[in-house]
C-alpha cells in the first residue's frame, strides 16, 4: 500500500496541485479551519461527522477532536467494526465527502459519488485572494487522467 504520511504524501499531492492549482497540503493536513470552511456554509457543522482513517496520522483526529465546533460531532467507527467495504459504503453515501486527491481510497469514493449523482465532494480546494476556501475545478475532474496520472 502507498503511504501518504510525511514527504511521500506531500510530493504526490504537490504533483496534483501543480496540475489543478489546489492547495498542496490542506487535504493532507485536514486542519479544523479547512473542514469548517466546507461544512459551515452547507449548514452541516452541527451534524455528526464520520471520521474515516487509516490511522497513519493520528494528530489529525486529535486536532479535530480538540476543536470546539467539530470535536463534539466527530463519530468514529469502532476498530472491530471497521473494514474497507463498510468504510467505503459509509463515505459514498455521506451527505458530504471531504477527501484527499492524493489518496486512491478518496479518489475511488469521489468517483463513486459522482457516478451516483452526489455533488458534495470536496477534493480540490485552495484559498482565493480573499482568504476563503474555494473549489478549483469541477466534480468530474477526479476522472481526468491528465490530472490523476500521478497516481499510477
Amino acid at each position: 500500500s502507498r503511504s501518504l504520511e510525511g514527504e511521500p504524501g506531500r510530493i504526490l499531492l504537490g504533483r496534483i496541485a501543480g496540475k489543478v492549482d489546489c492547495d498542496p497540503v490542506a487535504a493532507l493536513d485536514m486542519e479544523p479551519e479547512y473542514v469548517k470552511a466546507i461544512l459551515e456554509p452547507l449548514g452541516m457543522l452541527e451534524h455528526p461527522i464520520l471520521f474515516i482513517t487509516d490511522n497513519q496520522r493520528p494528530e489529525i483526529l486529535e486536532k479535530l477532536l480538540a476543536d470546539p465546533d467539530i470535536g463534539p460531532n466527530i463519530r468514529l467507527i469502532p476498530e472491530e467494526a471497521s473494514w474497507v467495504g463498510g468504510d467505503i459504503t459509509l463515505a459514498v453515501m455521506a451527505d458530504v465527502f471531504i477527501g484527499n486527491p492524493a489518496s486512491t481510497f478518496s479518489g475511488f469514493i469521489a468517483k463513486s459519488r459522482v457516478a451516483m449523482g452526489y455533488q458534495a465532494n470536496y477534493m480540490f480546494r485552495k484559498k482565493n485572494d480573499d482568504g476563503e476556501w474555494v473549489e478549483v475545478c469541477d466534480k468530474i475532474r477526479i476522472f481526468d487522467h491528465h490530472v490523476m496520472d500521478v497516481m499510477a
